[in-house]
C-alpha cells in the first residue's frame, strides 16, 4: 500500500521561502516519478512541478518555473519541493503524487498516488 506523509507547510510573508518534503512508501520508491500539485480555494488543482525517478529529469508549471525546485533522494524515499520568492498567489494547499510510471509526468491524470495535503500560507 503506497503511502505519502508531506510535512514543511506553513505560514510565510511574501518573498520567503518553504521547503516541503513528502515521505513514500509501500513500494520500490526509484522505480516511480513523483510530483506536487496544488489546490487554492475555489480553484482547481494545479500541477506545478514533476521529477523522473532518477532524478534526471524534471517539469515546472510557468507558474512557478524559476522559483520552484523539485528534488529527490532515493536512499531516503524523499521528494522536496524547495519554494523561493514566495507570493500570496502560491497560497494552497500542496499535494505530493506518484506516478505509475518512471518518467516525469506533466499532468495531474499522469499520478495514481496523493497524499493527505499540507498547507502554505503566504502573507502579503
Amino acid at each position: 500500500q503506497v503511502q505519502l506523509v508531506e510535512s514543511g507547510g506553513g505560514l510565510v510573508q511574501t518573498g520567503g521561502s518553504l521547503r516541503l518534503s513528502c515521505a513514500a512508501s509501500g513500494r520500490t520508491f526509484s522505480n516511480y516519478a513523483m510530483g506536487w500539485s496544488r489546490q487554492a480555494p475555489g480553484k482547481e488543482r494545479e500541477f506545478v512541478a514533476g521529477i523522473s525517478g532518477g532524478g534526471g529529469s524534471t517539469y515546472y508549471a510557468d507558474s512557478v518555473k524559476g522559483r520552484f525546485t523539485i528534488s529527490r533522494d532515493n536512499a531516503k524515499n524523499t521528494v522536496y519541493l524547495q519554494m523561493n520568492s514566495l507570493k500570496p498567489d502560491d497560497t494552497a494547499v500542496y499535494y505530493c503524487a506518484q506516478s505509475r510510471t518512471l518518467r516525469v509526468g506533466k499532468r495531474i491524470e499522469d499520478y495514481d498516488y496523493w497524499g493527505q495535503g499540507t498547507q502554505v500560507t503566504v502573507s502579503s
